[in-house]
């Protein structure tokens, strides 16, 4: 037995859209909408997904302890939607007088900035049929996207690692050519000190000699 959502206006029957999607092919799921009051009540029914869905009647006005069947048409699909999909349904209900058309509600009848308190509101969920095959494949095509965003989260991070890689070697390679440099300047600063104390040195003996040379001839 079908389960039943409602207000103090209206009640649905069932409580949600159903819909048995294959694809390549339109998918209907039916509401009963039934007037609990002595008024005359008007409905409106709006879509997260106006795009995907064709209801009709989208607007009417049913009569006192009455009801109306709403035929909700789910768009031919290319691949099977997500198991994971949030599409809503909202049925808007107020009271209008008895002499109203459908044709004559204005834009403010169901709007709450109208000032009017017996606007009252319906949420309906939508829940997707599968055959069996279509729905492992539905649960395949899930686990090989999460596979590949997985492998693409990999990949971007082994990329990262690369990069920080590559930029430590040079780094690293940067470091060795200032050091080598340090140690090519301490080289020849070591040997012009050991050039220069060895022309003093020579230069020393040079004037010793000469000295000696003298004082022999003399």
């Amino acid at each position: 037995m079908s389960a039943a959502a409602g207000n103090s206006l209206i009640s649905v029957t069932p409580d949600e859209l159903r819909f048995q999607v294959e694809l390549e092919k339109q998918a209907f799921s039916d509401i009963k909408v039934t007037n609990k009051t002595g008024h005359h009540v008007a409905f409106k029914v709006k879509t997260t997904s106006p795009k995907k869905y064709f209801v009709r009647p989208n607007t009417g006005i049913v009569k006192p302890q009455e009801s109306c069947i709403i035929r909700v048409t789910l768009q031919a699909q290319h691949e099977y939607p997500s198991v994971q999909q949030k599409d809503k349904f909202l049925l808007q209900s107020t009271v209008v007088n008895p002499n109203a058309k459908v044709d004559e509600l204005s834009s403010s009848t169901f709007s709450k900035d109208s000032g009017k308190s017996t606007i009252e509101e319906l949420k309906l969920r939508v829940v997707y049929l599968y055959p069996n095959s279509a729905q492992g494949k539905s649960g395949d095509e899930a686990l090989k996207r999460s596979m590949q965003d997985l492998d693409s989260n990999s990949s971007h991070a082994l990329q990262r690692l690369q990069e920080e890689r590559d930029a430590a070697n040079r780094q690293t390679m940067q470091l060795r050519q200032e050091l080598d440099m340090m140690k090519r300047r301490k080289i020849r600063g070591s040997d012009q000190g050991f050039s220069f104390r060895f022309a003093i040195f020579v230069g020393l003996i040079g004037t010793l000699l000469g000295l000696l040379l003298k004082l022999s001839l003399s």
